[in-house]
């Protein structure tokens, strides 16, 4: 695989304490931007962090509701401010199940039609019996299959950070191969989770998760989430693939860092 590439978000991105752990989607170095792979929108609830039940599908009862990621730029939004990256290869990606040929197109569509972050919304919640674990969701608003990388670019990070250091970025699983991207249906949501800290003893000076949704979107997509009082954050964290429930997302990432 590729080297991943390294995000770096301005301070002025990581502003704004009233980050809102729950943004458009389900279940701190620098301000830190996600490390790319080979190959986002929130809403408030000032520092405490929702929590995501592990849904048997997509839109499962008590997940809480998705908002669009044109919202005004804000935490959670796109900054036009965020500095363009260094070159990013596509990192290989498992399809999601299903695809039946519609309107949308099918799978073999979302192949060749990477994911629009003005067509996504995405959201981070806390795992509901996992308090270190955060769930990435990424609901497709659009009227088409798309395609997302394999899994989202993701870096812990300082909210007051002066710098743009990397922060911390989480192991991601290895030894991957298969279709050219995760097919994702128009109206469904995929979920990916991070283990913050899959050890123990983890540090209290990280506060903020930063997420592109696929490695291909520009920085300026970039969403900001805060992890919530109390969180910590290990020296290894873990992320996981994209999967079509919270509960094989986190089995997945509890493979990073292996193969």
């Amino acid at each position: 695989m590729s080297a991943r590439r390294v995000l770096f978000t301005p301070a002025a991105l990581a502003l704004g304490a009233a980050l809102t752990l729950t943004a458009c989607g389900a279940d701190g170095g620098g301000a830190a931007q996600p490390a790319k792979p080979d190959r986002s929108s929130q809403t408030a609830v000032a520092a405490s962090p929702g929590t995501a039940a592990d849904p048997a599908a997509p839109g499962a009862p008590g997940a809480p509701a998705a908002q669009p990621a044109a919202a005004a730029p804000g935490p959670g939004t796109p900054s036009a401010a965020a500095p363009t990256g260094t070159a990013r290869p596509r990192n290989p990606v498992v399809p999601a199940t299903g695809g039946t040929a519609a309107a949308g197109g099918d799978e073999a569509y979302a192949y060749t039609h990477p994911c629009k972050a003005d067509k996504l919304t995405v959201r981070v919640t806390t795992r509901a019996g996992a308090p270190d674990q955060r769930v990435i969701e990424v609901h497709n608003q659009g009227a088409a299959y798309c395609g997302l990388s394999y899994y989202p670019l993701v870096a812990i990070g300082k909210a007051n950070a002066a710098d743009r250091g990397p922060g911390v970025t989480p192991l991601v699983p290895g030894g991957l191969g298969g279709p050219p991207a995760h097919p994702l249906a128009p109206g469904r949501s995929t979920y990916a989770v991070v283990d913050l800290n899959p050890g123990s003893g983890g540090s209290g000076d990280w506060d903020q998760l930063n997420v592109l949704a696929d490695d291909g979107m520009p920085n300026a997509d970039l969403r900001t989430f805060p992890l919530g009082a109390g969180a910590k954050v290990g020296k290894q964290p873990k992320l996981g693939l994209y999967r079509e429930n919270v509960a094989d997302a986190a089995a997945s990432a509890a493979t990073a860092g292996q193969g």
